[in-house]
């Protein structure tokens, strides 16, 4: 009989000092006891304490010479965490919080997470505690090559196709794409996430903030209800919040807020499509922060604070984990929010994930709600073995259907006995159910 409290001991036992890699494996298993008491085959051939450890972890050094002429030294990481479905799938993270607890969460909930999109993707997750803010073009290329000529020996089309995260958008993609292409000799798919001049795929840069919206969509369906003339909070000011409020203005909504590190904006009468170009360009030409766009526009500025004190219908957390905790939950609920899809990965701490079911808001993880991103990324990896290009509005439509098809599998896994559906048991569910059958069927590898 499967213990697991003595299971997630262990594990903390063997993982002293990662609380984040500790709560997202947590949070998983919290959800899938029930269905594994119903199911012990899964606790067969050790299943579980395979799953939970990374099938390899590559450390590097990276060493670069900033415009001064002083060498830096960073730390580069690689998780690569489980090939049962597929090639190792998974961004890289340029931030100065990058740690390894932070890249083996993101790699656990990225195995997840591509598994729910049907697509043949393993996951994995890399970064760097390089910090881009602040540094010239010529210090972001050169520590992005330094980057890849550390990482190449460990990618390839088939084995591990990284992409991008917070700190590495298209720029940091390209540097480092163009380097391994120099290295290899070779011009296959190595990483999604390109430009469109070299291999690129449509909708690639909206796909995470467009899924997200589409998710939400879906879950307000079930309750007969639609974004149009909802009001919507979005945290995050980077690529998958300017997308998800691109997507949801679209879809007849107003959206009131944006954000970063420094505080957010507040935008009563809504963001327009003009004023998202004048953040897109002050956040994607200018690299500014979002206080730079409040001062452009005139708009109050709410020093420190995020975006959870703000009343709305509809809240999207587009930014980094553990952003919004369980007082911020509660806020939101007493001012009469009805769905919550996160934009990022695991923004929510688990005090806060069970206040929004315990009140029954429609609540979706992030390994479901922002899959959109990776499963456009699969895409691109099709249209490059392929030697094909999609149209727009071909990448978007499978996105869109593909992100119906997540919120089905967590329909399907997730409703109780009460009729009632929980987005994290369902969620959680179907993605351990097709990695665990892939790695139950391949046996002891």
């Amino acid at each position: 009989m499967f213990d697991s409290t003595l299971f997630l001991e262990h594990l903390r036992q063997r993982n002293p000092h990662q609380p984040e890699y500790l709560q997202a494996v947590h949070e998983v298993f919290d959800s899938l006891q029930p269905f594994l008491r119903q199911h012990p085959h899964y606790t067969d051939q050790a299943l579980l304490e395979r799953l939970t450890e990374p099938e390899r972890i590559i450390m590097f050094r990276v060493c670069w010479t900033d415009d001064q002429g002083r060498v830096q030294v960073n730390r580069g990481y690689r998780v690569q965490h489980s090939m049962a479905i597929g090639p190792y799938k998974g961004g890289i993270r340029f931030h100065p919080s990058v740690n390894l607890s932070v890249l083996k969460f993101l790699a656990f909930e990225q195995t997840l997470k591509n598994a729910l999109t049907t697509l043949p993707m393993g996951g994995a997750k890399g970064g760097s505690d390089f910090d881009p803010k602040g540094k010239s073009q010529g210090e972001v290329m050169r520590f992005c090559q330094a980057f890849a000529c550390e990482l190449y020996r460990h990618i390839g089309a088939d084995t591990d196709v990284p992409a991008g995260d917070i700190g590495v958008g298209g720029r940091e993609v390209a540097y480092m794409a163009g380097m391994v292409k120099k290295l290899g000799n070779r011009a296959d798919c190595v990483f999604t996430g390109k430009g469109l001049s070299f291999g690129g795929s449509l909708m690639r840069p909206e796909a995470t903030g467009f899924g997200t919206v589409y998710f939400a969509q879906e879950m307000l369906k079930t309750r007969g209800l639609s974004l149009e003339g909802m009001r919507v909070s979005v945290s995050g000011s980077g690529n998958v919040a300017q997308y998800a409020i691109a997507k949801a203005m679209e879809l007849g909504a107003k959206v009131v807020s944006a954000s970063d590190s420094s505080g957010t904006v507040l935008d009563e009468q809504g963001f327009t499509p003009a004023k998202l170009t004048e953040l897109m360009d002050v956040k994607n030409r200018h690299y500014g922060r979002i206080s730079d766009y409040a001062a452009r526009l005139g708009l109050p500025f709410l020093l420190g604070k995020r975006p959870w004190q703000i009343p709305v219908d509809v809240t999207l957390p587009c930014a980094t984990q553990n952003e919004l905790d369980e007082e911020d939950a509660r806020c939101l609920i007493e001012n009469g929010v009805c769905c919550v899809a996160e934009g990022a990965n695991m923004p929510s701490t688990w005090q806060a994930v069970q206040r929004f079911e315990q009140a029954g808001i429609l609540y979706a993880p992030g390994k479901a709600s922002n899959a959109g991103g990776v499963a456009t990324s699969g895409l691109e990896m099709s249209q490059n073995a392929a030697r094909l290009s999609w149209t727009h509005g071909e990448v978007d439509a499978r996105l869109h259907a593909i992100m119906q098809g997540i919120h089905q599998a967590c329909v399907n896994h997730g409703r109780g006995e009460d009729g009632r559906v929980s987005y994290v048991r369902g969620a959680n569910i179907a993605g351990f159910a097709k990695v665990a059958d892939a790695m139950l069927a391949q046996g002891l590898i």
